[in-house]
């Protein structure tokens, strides 16, 4: 009788310590579910008062000033050029990165209404057009200094094929660089904003890496690279102008410094927030320990470069004096009133000489 005892004690030890184990590994999987890194209702409530004002305005800029770009291409261009080839390009991209815009300012005002595919597509979408800008400008920077500092040598190698090579490199480097968020964005909800569309959808420790993936990708080829490109490549275009008899070289010099300064302004201070915030989920044991006064920087400081993205082939297009003339001419027709005008301070301009080194089109 008393081994009977002994042995239905035992077993119900051993159903005990099952039940523990499957308990164990039951809270081990709820662990592992999908999670999203960090939760910013607080950040996303301050951009819901601003963002989508300054988005649609962003939007409208962009189709009113690429629109213009490509109505001059098409009336006074041809495609046969390198530059204009990296432009139209550069237009595209700056097009395709602003129609995500209104998504995100509806997301931002409400929830995410538009359903799970246009989520990733709306989110890969955004990220191919704002990587594709930045190399397109770098693209354009290094082309004009071959055309500016390697004249002759360059002349050869500077041709249709050249252009469309490169152009398709550039899509190619963008759309690998913005798979990442076709496969990590998803539409969830949250218990108090309803539906979000951001990166989740696989474990905390996935997700991190990912997102440190994704911040010194950011920082490091779109950002930092291009940085040190531009920069050399209009130091050696300063140099090569300043040492011909050009007579408009201190308006060149001039329009050059505001183009660094512009893109070193308007980017700087995103990157900084970007590296920022690796250094900070890197050092942090736990992922969601976010910091607010990085979330809240990121997002100023990354619509500060949007809107650069969005109306920099505007600026880099009347930067030159050829497609000034175009648009004297363009708005001359359609407001005659300011013919005379136009005609006036474009013939004024053209009375100087032209050094054999204009070619870079200041």
């Amino acid at each position: 009788m008393e081994n009977d005892d002994e042995s239905y004690k035992q077993f119900l030890d051993l159903v005990y310590e099952s039940y523990n184990d499957s308990y164990n590994e039951s809270s081990t999987y709820v662990t592992d579910e999908l999670v999203t890194l960090c939760e910013t209702a607080d950040v996303n409530k301050f951009g819901a008062t601003f963002i989508p004002l300054f988005y649609h305005m962003n939007f409208l800029l962009s189709l009113l000033g690429n629109g213009l770009v490509l109505c001059i291409i098409y009336k006074y261009e041809k495609l046969n050029s390198v530059t204009n080839i990296f432009l139209l390009n550069l237009v595209f991209s700056d097009i395709l990165f602003a129609c995500s815009l209104p998504f995100w300012a509806t997301y931002h005002s409400t929830e995410w209404i538009f359903g799970r595919a246009l989520c990733k597509i709306v989110g890969s979408m955004y990220c191919i057009g704002f990587y594709s800008s930045i190399l397109f400008l770098t693209l354009m920077t290094f082309d004009r200094y071959l055309a500016v500092v390697h004249a002759i040598t360059a002349a050869k190698s500077r041709r249709k094929l050249y252009a469309c090579s490169l152009s398709a490199a550039v899509w190619l480097v963008s759309i690998l660089a913005g798979l990442k968020e076709l496969v990590l964005y998803d539409v969830w909800k949250h218990h108090s904003m309803g539906y979000m569309c951001d990166e989740t959808g696989y474990s905390e420790a996935v997700m991190t890496k990912w997102k440190l993936v994704g911040y010194y990708q950011q920082f490091l080829v779109f950002f930092l690279l291009p940085l040190l490109m531009v920069l050399y490549c209009y130091i050696r275009i300063t140099v090569r102008i300043m040492s011909t008899r050009m007579k408009e070289k201190c308006r060149a010099v001039k329009l050059i410094f505001v183009i660094i300064f512009t893109f070193f302004i308007c980017w700087t201070p995103y990157n900084v927030v970007i590296l920022l915030r690796a250094l900070h989920i890197s050092r942090s044991d736990n992922s969601n320990d976010c910091s607010e006064a990085l979330d809240y920087a990121l997002y100023v400081t990354r619509n500060v470069a949007y809107l650069y993205c969005c109306v920099s082939p505007v600026f880099y297009t009347f930067v030159g004096k050829k497609f000034q003339s175009h648009f004297r001419k363009l708005v001359s027709k359609r407001i005659p009133c300011l013919k005379s005008t136009l005609l006036t301070s474009q013939s004024s301009r053209t009375t100087s000489q032209r050094s054999p080194y204009t070619n870079c089109d200041y």
